[in-house]
């Protein structure tokens, strides 16, 4: 049986903000997905997350059923205060915050200005690029030539020249959404991964905070570990050996595991 509860939206930061909400028991937790991933495609995540937690899944502007369109700006502190209007307009007094690869930037951001209420971060291999840093290991066209074909009409067939290792049904979802994600919003968050120093506000969270790294994704190295580490002595790591930048799809059970007891539960 399903754990999800509703499909909402609210007005945060003048935006309609679309969520999905699962479980409605336990600490209220945020969950921010990646680049092109609206928060359907979390689904399968949210739902044993929500054995746990008050699972609130969101779709960042530019994606899912979120305000979308070219009048409105999607760089990082535009998205990030959104998430935090989000947060307040639900009213949740204390939370966690867990992000995906460009979700655990907006992640770090949000935590430097010590929010009311955040209480713990999950980094899911966060983009260190950067400003003279090497640059994120995916390419724009890559993006770009498949958001295009999705919105053309595409399926898990065709999904699988740019996603060849996931599964049917992952496929077929991705196949469903992408057109969802507005192309400006994806190429801003694209080059903001490399025009925008994040490492500039890790020293400044002050909540506990997970770092967990994919082993096969080649996003984070050992010397980016060094760096965020020296950069906040109070992070924690873990890893997750074998699977690439989209854990959850390549190793479900590893990425539980890795979360260990941080959020005060194991997920098991």
């Amino acid at each position: 049986m399903s754990h999800l509860l509703y499909g909402g939206n609210v007005v945060a930061n003048d935006v309609r903000l679309h969520y999905l909400r699962y479980g409605g028991q336990g600490h209220p937790l945020v969950l921010i997905p990646g680049i092109t991933s609206p928060a359907i495609t979390w689904g399968f995540v949210a739902e044993k997350l929500a054995e746990y937690f008050d699972v609130y899944v969101l779709d960042v502007r530019g994606r899912g059923l979120s305000s979308s369109g070219d009048h409105l700006q999607y760089d990082t502190e535009t998205c990030v205060n959104d998430i935090l209007a989000f947060v307040a307009a639900l009213e949740l007094t204390e939370y966690h915050l867990v992000g995906h690869s460009m979700g655990a930037r907006f992640a770090i951001r949000c935590a430097s200005q010590h929010p009311q209420g955040l209480k713990k971060i999950v980094l899911i291999d966060p983009p260190v690029s950067g400003p003279n840093r090497r640059a994120y290991p995916s390419q724009l066209p890559w993006y770009v030539d498949s958001i295009q074909q999705s919105i053309e009409g595409m399926d898990a067939e065709e999904m699988k020249k740019f996603c060849p290792t996931w599964t049917l049904e992952q496929r077929q979802l991705r196949a469903e959404w992408l057109h969802t994600c507005y192309l400006p919003a994806i190429v801003k968050a694209f080059n903001d991964f490399h025009d925008v120093d994040i490492h500039q506000y890790i020293p400044q969270i002050s909540v506990p905070a997970l770092l967990m790294v994919a082993g096969k994704g080649g996003v984070i190295q050992a010397d980016d570990i060094d760096e965020i580490q020296k950069l906040n002595p109070n992070i924690s790591l873990s890893h997750v050996e074998n699977a690439g930048h989209m854990i959850p799809w390549d190793d479900e059970q590893g990425f539980y595991q890795a979360f260990g007891d941080f959020l005060d539960q194991s997920i098991i």
